[in-house]
């Protein structure tokens, strides 16, 4: 695959069980962008598909420079199916794991961690919850005065707070996980990720989540 619509791939930046996030070029535009592509074992399933597309349309809605933009969606077909895709702005800095495997000094720390905060504050502001907050879902980007910029990616779990407060479905990254999220229940709300930001300012401070889990039991 070398291109996705009129995006020219250039290099794989990540992949997850569900999607695959490219470094594209939009040769029409001239820019660099980021494309995330289903999963084309995903693509036939239609509840998926439309999960990955209320992604693209919750960070559309939300105009905010602390949020990752998305300004086109389409599908590329590939072995006779169609995989679903759209195209975000891409961030150079790369993310805060990046960050967090070579902590910086504290000053630096916290100032990130304001950021974070901030970032998602944006998206409680427009009702919704993030539900898996944590270092590589934040990327590291530069204003226009060349000041480090925190922006919140990854919506593939986010819910309308009127919907998350009664959830019960466990989801998310164990480590970054507030306790009612683990257990489940009687559901959780936007709390769940202000526990999630303060187990991101500890790793920022110390170089690790406060608990190590790598399963939700």
């Amino acid at each position: 695959m070398r291109h996705v619509g009129r995006y020219r791939l250039v290099r794989r930046l990540g992949a997850g069980a569900f999607a695959t996030v490219w470094l594209a070029h939009d040769d029409a535009l001239g820019v660099a962008v980021a494309v995330k592509v289903l999963a084309d074992n995903w693509s036939a399933d239609a509840d998926v598909c439309e999960r990955f597309l209320a992604e693209a349309r919750l960070l559309r809605r939300i105009d905010d420079p602390r949020v990752v933009r998305v300004y086109d969606v389409g599908t590329v077909e590939l072995d006779g199916g169609e995989q679903p895709y759209f195209v975000m702005d891409y961030v150079e800095g790369g993310t805060l794991a990046d960050v967090v495997a070579d902590p910086p000094p504290v000053h630096e720390a916290m100032a990130l961690a304001i950021q974070v905060a901030l970032a998602v504050q944006v998206l409680h502001d427009h009702e919704i919850v993030h539900r898996d907050v944590k270092p590589s879902n934040l990327l590291l980007g530069r204003n226009h005065a060349g000041q480090s910029r925190v922006l919140v990616a990854d919506l593939g779990m986010a819910k309308q707070l009127a919907e998350a407060s009664g959830l019960t479905l466990t989801a998310g990254t164990p480590a970054w996980m507030a306790p009612e999220q683990v257990q489940g229940g009687e559901g959780f709300d936007a709390r769940a990720d202000v526990y999630a930001v303060a187990a991101v300012t500890h790793a920022l401070l110390t170089g690790r989540p406060p608990f190590r889990l790598a399963s939700v039991q």
